[in-house]
């Protein structure tokens, strides 16, 4: 039987650094802000130029970059520090928003929303796994979960903010103008990245670490295989991801056109969802650490999982706002629960690299999601196919239990260390 540990004093506690934290939040707030804005102006234009091809291609060329250079961008996270690939990544990134707006002011052809695609999704390739290693270095494991729950807030609030900005920018004024914006934000995160890192020398990581780019390349993937935790953890997210993204983006509407309640529906369970999470990130923030970690990572799962049942048998629209509100409730917690737990179990000097291969946990479960379920709709209707959704999602607290059972090592692939320096299973959340 698994025990854990009683949390320590808040006398032994060692404080966060919530002045960089909230210059990290500020920062990254801005940047994700402008992000979706200009995802929002790309695919319009594209629509004008070129239809829905047009922007099929744009999504490809920012998306496929970007999931290329997440693997690089770990490797350079863990070799040259976060601090360096931050600032330098944001920099060029300013400065391709800036001309890009000048080009677009004087272009009517799709190539130049193509460029600007291709080399922003490998900046934010880049940069992602730095901003990831950048938490662990400004809260200790005892509060990563409330500074992760921060963070949440951030990523649920950037979408709601961003992406009616980039549409009224882009139908009031140009692409020009909303890139003009997103450099802005980027401006903004650079001022706030250059406070956040600040003094931050680079850590060293072992054994391996004169190693080629290329080869560090495929560090994350290496510690999914030596790591039992780690990889139990990579499959409790791909899991709820690979469950959750068919429902809301495909059933949802589809349920609601069938059914009769029309698009007021859709919009007011998706509104339900992002307040239960906004409030559910907001009370992580503020107390995650005092919450056991079997109830963050298993208990809100199950419940998620029971959830998004519930909003595929629902028999009216309010009681589905209500599911979707309770779904949204338990996402705030797990998901921040998740990536802490993920975090505090990577070997040292390895963060970087792991935080690339976890964030290809989302990214790669979006396409796989809707192209199964989708697929396999047909016969099982929407209803079964949900139903089926809510049963995968509730793999993830499994493997999430799996996890908190299997070993916590500090020990890297292909390095040794000394016997009894493994940690505990139960590591704080």
């Amino acid at each position: 039987m698994t025990t854990y540990p009683s949390a320590p004093s808040p006398e032994a506690e060692p404080a966060p650094d919530w002045r960089r934290i909230g210059s990290f939040v500020t920062g990254q707030a801005a940047v994700q802000c402008g992000s979706f804005a200009l995802l929002i102006a790309m695919s319009w234009t594209a629509v004008q130029l070129g239809g829905r091809g047009a922007v099929t291609l744009v999504i490809l060329a920012s998306t496929l970059p970007r999931a290329l250079m997440l693997l690089f961008g770990g490797a350079l996270a863990d070799s040259l520090g976060p601090r360096t690939v931050l600032l330098r990544a944001t920099a060029t990134r300013l400065v391709v928003l800036a001309v890009g707006a000048l080009v677009a002011a004087g272009a009517d052809s799709l190539w130049p929303l193509i460029a600007v695609a291709v080399v922003e999704g490998s900046l934010l390739g880049l940069t992602g796994p730095a901003s990831g290693v950048l938490l662990t270095r400004l809260a200790p494991p005892e509060h990563l979960g409330r500074a992760n729950s921060l963070f949440a807030m951030v990523l649920r609030l950037a979408p709601i903010a961003g992406s009616p900005l980039g549409a009224w920018l882009v139908v009031a004024g140009s692409l020009s103008h909303v890139m003009l914006v997103s450099a802005a934000g980027c401006a903004l995160w650079l001022v706030c990245a250059f406070h956040v890192t600040h003094g931050m020398s680079r850590r060293e990581s072992g054994t391996g670490a004169k190693a080629s780019l290329f080869r560090r390349s495929g560090d994350g993937l290496l510690l999914l295989g030596a790591h039992p935790r780690l990889r139990w953890m990579f499959v409790a997210c791909f899991c709820m991801d690979f469950a959750f993204l068919w429902p809301a983006e495909v059933a949802l509407p589809l349920r609601a056109s069938g059914e009769g309640w029309g698009i007021g529906s859709v919009a007011a369970a998706l509104t339900a969802f992002s307040a239960g999470a906004l409030a559910s990130a907001a009370a992580g923030a503020a107390l995650a650490h005092r919450i056991p970690v079997p109830v963050k990572l298993v208990v809100t799962g199950t419940g998620l999982a029971i959830g998004l049942g519930s909003m595929a048998l629902a028999p009216s629209p309010t009681l589905l706002a209500v599911a979707a509100c309770a779904v949204g409730l338990f996402s705030g917690l797990n998901g921040p629960a998740l990536v802490t737990a993920y975090q505090q179990a990577v070997p040292e000097g390895r963060l970087g690299a792991a935080m690339s291969t976890f964030a290809l946990s989302g990214i790669g479960a979006a396409p796989l999601s809707l192209a199964f379920f989708s697929s396999i709709s047909a016969p099982l209707g929407v209803t079964g196919t949900w139903l089926l959704c809510a049963a995968v999602a509730l793999c993830s607290p499994v493997a999430a239990a799996l996890a908190m059972r299997s070993p916590v090592t500090r020990k890297s692939p292909g390095t040794t260390e000394p016997s009894g320096t493994a940690e505990p299973a139960a590591t704080a959340v």
